[in-house]
């Protein structure tokens, strides 16, 4: 876990690996609520999946750079 640690430390990979999880996180959420949305009668809807992805992008960003 040292090693782990210590090797995410050099060169702020952390965040790095902060704005990748915002991504995975934020298709997952636009999948899931266009999901949710379908299965209750409605239709899939790509401009909404893409808005969600997109504010995932950007608050990764924010968050890659503060």
């Amino acid at each position: 876990m040292k090693k782990l640690i210590k090797w995410l430390s050099v060169s702020n990979r952390w965040k790095h690996l902060g704005w990748f999880t915002a991504m995975y996180a934020g298709v997952l959420t636009a999948g899931a609520l266009e999901y949710k949305d379908r299965a209750h009668g409605g239709k899939w809807d790509w401009i909404d999946f893409a808005l969600t992805v997109v504010g995932a992008f950007v608050g990764g960003l924010i968050f890659s750079w503060a």
